[in-house]
């Protein structure tokens, strides 16, 4: 069998775990002194940037930071519920005195559905909502362009050397933050404050398993990236249900064009997510990822013998990338050995 393997993560030892703006955040209980809207908060901490009230300016872009961070987390729970919700069954109209009202319940019971939903976000929102080009600014990490600065002039080194890091993995090509970069690498030590103030969970936990796989420490490695595979699923769950947030109108067309547009918004959003929560590491972004998580899954449970979730999780992983001859080989050699091993057809179909 191949193995695989993911050249850039010699350059782990660069990387550390998240903390910085998130040190203080929690979903759950969000500190009330820092519940302001989002816009606001990212302003006033740009005029303090451009009044050079470093302190201040440092305060309200974390902050700003953080807002974002619930804005998306407080989107995906009312979607989430705001569904679940609308998949409650009301009766079955037995009781109704022929079929024609019978259909007439139903719509009217689809309809109130519908209007459940609807009213949903908006009991998870108050106020009105970021515009898309403000949403856009954090979702592409613009404001680490200003803390870093702000970081720096308020002779804090290690979150000054973070922030440029975290921005310069949207914005590689960026020749200022490079150089930024390069200046802030001749300081000693500074590798160890060269973190993704963004990470999230299951980067560091796909992390953890590449690095008990490199030394061959297979059932470690099948743990974390077990977790690390429904942990993304969520992680893009919520960011297609982020999609389906209000929609700022600018301009007012008929109303099924004006229909059409948002539908457009959102499926565009949608086709962004994967793209968005694909980690960074090391410069490099992780081509196929859901698919590279699989394949090192299927050579990990191949080393220990356990050939059916072997077969299995080749089975994903060709549903990802069906030209791939290496795990199309990997596929025949479990196919020819399936009596040895006790397969059956029903292990050789993806996981669900």
């Amino acid at each position: 069998l191949w193995r695989p393997v993911l050249g850039v993560l010699g350059l782990l030892g660069v990387l550390r775990g998240a903390g910085g703006q998130y040190e203080r955040y929690s979903f759950r209980s969000f500190p009330r002194d820092e519940l302001m809207p989002l816009e606001s908060a990212y302003r006033y901490g740009l005029d303090q940037y451009s009044a050079e009230n470093w302190s201040e300016s440092v305060s309200y872009l974390e902050v700003s930071v953080r807002l974002y961070r619930l804005l998306r987390d407080s989107e995906a729970f009312c979607h989430r519920n705001c569904s679940e919700d609308g998949g409650h069954k009301a009766g079955n109209g037995a009781g109704d005195s022929s079929a024609g009202a019978g259909a007439a319940v139903a719509e009217l019971r689809a309809v109130a559905r519908v209007l459940r939903r609807g009213r949903g976000p908006r009991r998870g929102q108050q106020g009105r909502p970021p515009g898309r080009d403000l949403l856009h600014e954090f979702q592409q990490r613009e404001p680490y362009k200003y803390l870093q600065f702000a970081y720096f002039k308020a002779n804090n080194l290690p979150k000054a050397i973070a922030a440029a890091h975290t921005f310069l993995l949207k914005h590689p090509d960026d020749e200022m933050m490079q150089r930024n970069m390069a200046y802030y690498k001749s300081i000693p030590d500074a590798e160890e404050h060269i973190k993704d103030l963004e990470t999230k969970p299951y980067e560091n936990l796909f992390i953890r398993a590449v690095r008990a796989y490199n030394g061959d420490n297979w059932r470690t490695s099948i743990s974390d990236m077990e977790l690390a595979l429904p942990d993304f699923f969520k992680a893009y769950d919520d960011c297609t249900a982020t999609c389906e947030g209000s929609r700022e109108i600018k301009d007012f067309k008929d109303f099924y064009l004006s229909i059409a547009d948002h539908y457009i918004e959102v499926l565009a959003c949608k086709v962004q997510c994967e793209k968005n929560l694909t980690p960074i590491i090391g410069g490099f972004v992780v081509e196929k990822f859901v698919a590279t998580m699989y394949h090192y899954l299927q050579f990990a449970y191949y080393k220990l013998n356990d050939m059916k979730n072997a077969a299995a999780c080749a089975a994903s992983y060709l549903l990802f990338d069906q030209k791939d001859e290496v795990m199309k080989q990997n596929m025949v050699y479990y196919q020819y050995h399936k009596d040895k091993w006790g397969l059956t057809e029903e292990d050789f179909q993806p996981r669900s």
